[in-house]
């Protein structure tokens, strides 16, 4: 039976080891809750990190530890005290983390951490593939691990693999001054789909992986070597009945039972309100901002003073970092100075708590408290948001929510503020703590009839079946792949016919594409190949395409192999250059000073002019750019072309424009009638080649290069996998 492969840093477990005594008990939150049904079913399996080094575990403690994990569905990592300062408290938390949030003053790129980011990557990666199995499916999670897919994939081609990023991810301005961005995007893309919290954060993604990485993206796939990978946003949910029924039955529980609830309520009354604010203690959550925000709206509306209390939960995280250090200083001194400017006797307008709280405590905190004050300044979700929504048991209480949350794109009935404007946080805070009940209600129940609908178990159940779909996917693509038992019989078929012909396409086929077109001339290995193929008794090598007829006599005119230049105006053959096409050039000069102008207004690309048709090409270009640019060239040349009898072709980050009365497949067809073939084979990789496919004999080996739909029967990766596949011709 198949299986699901969880992954992520930490196990769902909270394992302790006290006198040599091993303590296992189940994580609480969000990923560990959404994944437990997933994790439940059938033989899945949690891989991730124990939480306890290697040096602190002798053999013995090492295996007992294993073996219990196991009994929870969950194989551990093995993590040294190094890997954990230099993967996760270094690399992780002090490239990624403040990165990926805006926080580049607190970006450090060390080398050392990356090589052990990617060392603890491909740890994970070895224990993945020690219990992966056919046909199972991995999922993994977090920034932690964005090496690991494509470590995955290397090894395991055939596995579908999804990834799930939990925090923001950045702009491309942003993402571009990172190290290592290349390393980062590739690992990313080995997964099959790539989930985000919000829309931003999928465009962000695939904005950079169009401009850094150069690859083709057409709406929210990305075409790369032989794969269509998936990207899509899944707004993670809560699990709110837990939350929802939690606070029925703390309404209903005594009063006299619950001493932090009775603590809450001694401040709380018709004309006292509970203002209430929940982070962990970071950075990212803008902790100081609010309470100079808070500040500054009891000098704007001096009325509340005595009458609204902001209670503080700030729970401690990462405490032996310097920055977090500094920001629990900050923290304590705002509160203390601004405690000591406005409190009375009877009243203390800051209620600050660094700890955690317990559940139950947690759920008085929720209930008891008229507004929820959620504004970080950025944030990948914010769950909080969402919790405190589903323990509105009477639809009352008002939500304010910073507009840089990723949970602000599915929450507009709350009242969203910019987390930088003082302004806008005291008007809305006023406006918060004078909504009539009315009004608080018909929001609430929105939100919450969205989040019950929409939580954390169909959160998982919908980028499973997601990532399902691109098996399907796999398949869409009519050619199928050149390898296995297809390869054996064209090779079988090859060496036993008597009469054999080759038609091989030059750019993106033989060769590479180059920023710069004359720099993809043969070299001595591709001369080599070639003159060998064509030695061969009864074998005849056609080079085939839009380059110009003095380019290739340069380079092939010494050859013995036949030569079709310009789509198949000219061919090449018996040493003598024959005219196939008598065609006009008189209309270039009137579409010439239109490229020119593209090319004025696009940096990076340039016109190639050819004996009989223009090209414009922008492989160096801003792939956001050309994408406006691409569309407004083909508005512009549409009526030219149509009362020219032109053609515009669109190959590889190239527009060429032609006459419309030459074709590779013209040209093909006039060849294969000069010779009795038994045995033909016609390669190429652009729209170009589609000509040639269509007007291809039903036997005749049609191969596509590079995946994307077509008309050729087979389908090979890239340039080097028609160099294998020609040389096993040999």
């Amino acid at each position: 039976m198949n299986k699901t492969i969880i992954v992520s840093n930490r196990l769902p477990l909270q394992v302790s080891i006290k006198n040599n005594s091993l303590k296992i008990i189940p994580s609480v939150g969000g990923l560990a809750t959404g994944m437990k049904s997933v994790h439940a079913e059938g033989n899945g399996i949690w891989i991730g990190w124990s939480g306890i080094p290697e040096e602190e575990l002798d053999s013995a403690l090492s295996k007992e530890v294993a073996q219990e994990i196991q009994k929870e569905k969950c194989v551990s990592v093995p993590l040294s005290i190094k890997d954990i300062e230099e993967y996760y408290e270094g690399f992780s938390n002090k490239a990624l983390w403040p990165l990926f949030h805006y926080f580049m003053e607190y970006t450090e790129f060390k080398e050392q951490e990356w090589e052990a980011y990617k060392r603890v990557n491909q740890k994970f990666a070895e224990v993945i593939l020690e219990n992966i199995e056919d046909g199972d499916t991995v999922w993994v999670h977090d920034y932690q691990l964005l090496l690991l897919p494509q470590l995955i994939k290397d090894k395991k081609p055939n596995t579908t693999i999804g990834f799930f990023l939990h925090i923001p991810f950045p702009s491309y301005e942003i993402f571009r001054t990172f190290p290592w961005r290349k390393e980062i995007l590739t690992g990313m893309i080995g997964a099959d789909l790539l989930g985000f919290h919000t829309y931003d954060y999928e465009r962000h993604f695939l904005s950079s992986v169009k401009r850094i990485l150069r690859l083709e993206v057409n709406f929210n796939q990305i075409s790369y070597q032989d794969r269509l990978i998936m990207v899509d946003s899944f707004p993670m949910g809560i699990d709110y009945d837990k939350f929802y029924n939690a606070a029925l039955e703390h309404s209903s529980t005594p009063q006299e039972n619950r001493e932090f609830y009775q603590r809450l309520q001694e401040h709380t009354s018709e004309d006292k309100k509970l203002i209430l604010s929940i982070d962990r203690m970071d950075y990212t959550k803008g902790i100081p901002n609010r309470i100079k925000a808070f500040e500054y709206f009891l000098d704007k509306f001096p009325e509340y003073k005595e009458k609204a209390r902001l209670v503080m939960l700030a729970v401690p995280s990462r405490s032996n970092v310097p920055q977090y250090q500094k920001l629990k200083r900050e923290t304590d001194e705002l509160v203390g100075r601004i405690n000591g400017k406005f409190a009375t006797v009877s009243w203390t307008p800051i209620w600050y708590f660094y700890r955690a709280l317990s559940f139950d405590d947690l759920i008085d905190l929720y209930i008891s408290s008229d507004v929820a004050l959620i504004t970080p300044i950025r944030d990948g979700m914010n769950l909080v948001a969402k919790e405190y929504v589903a323990t509105r048991t009477k639809s009352d209480g008002v939500l304010i929510l910073s507009e840089m949350a990723g949970a602000s794109k599915e929450m507009n009935e709350a009242l969203l503020i910019n987390p930088n404007s003082f302004e806008d946080f005291a008007d809305n805070l006023k406006r918060a703590l004078c909504m009539p009940l009315d009004e608080q209600q018909k929001r609430m129940k929105f939100l919450q009839k969205r989040l019950k609908r929409y939580n954390v178990e169909k959160w998982a159940k919908e980028f499973l079946a997601s990532l399902e779909t691109t098996k399907q996917l796999k398949g869409a693509i009519i050619a199928k792949k050149l390898t296995g038992d297809y390869e054996k019989k064209l090779l079988s078929d090859y060496h036993q016919k008597k009469k054999k012909l080759l038609l091989l396409d030059y750019d993106g086929t033989l060769v590479g594409f180059k920023d710069d077109p004359q720099d993809a001339k043969p070299d001595a290995n591709l001369y080599n190949l070639l003159d060998k193929i064509q030695e061969q008794e009864n074998t005849t090598v056609v080079l085939i395409s839009g380059r110009d007829k003095e380019t290739f006599k340069k380079w092939f005119g010494h050859k013995n192999y036949d030569l079709v230049t310009d789509h198949g105006v000219w061919i090449y053959q018996n040493n003598e250059w024959i005219m196939l096409e008598r065609i006009k050039t008189d209309w270039m000069e009137s579409i010439r000073p239109i490229l020119e102008t593209f090319v004025d207004r696009t940096p990076g690309t340039f016109i190639e002019t050819k004996n009989y048709s223009l090209a414009w090409h922008y492989r160096m270009a801003d792939p956001e750019l050309v994408k406006i640019r691409t569309i407004e060239l083909n508005t512009v040349l549409t009526s030219m072309v149509e009362n020219n009898d032109l053609m515009v072709l669109k190959g590889n980050k190239v527009i060429e424009i032609k006459s419309s009365n030459v074709n590779k497949g013209r040209a093909m067809s006039r060849l294969i009638i000069q010779e009795d073939y038994d045995f033909m084979t016609v390669i190429g990789d652009d729209w170009t080649d589609e000509y040639m496919f269509e007007e291809a004999p039903e036997w005749a080996y049609t191969i596509k290069v590079g995946f994307a739909k077509t008309k050729a029967m087979y389908q090979v990766k890239d340039p080097e996998q028609v160099t294998e596949l020609l040389t096993k011709m040999l």
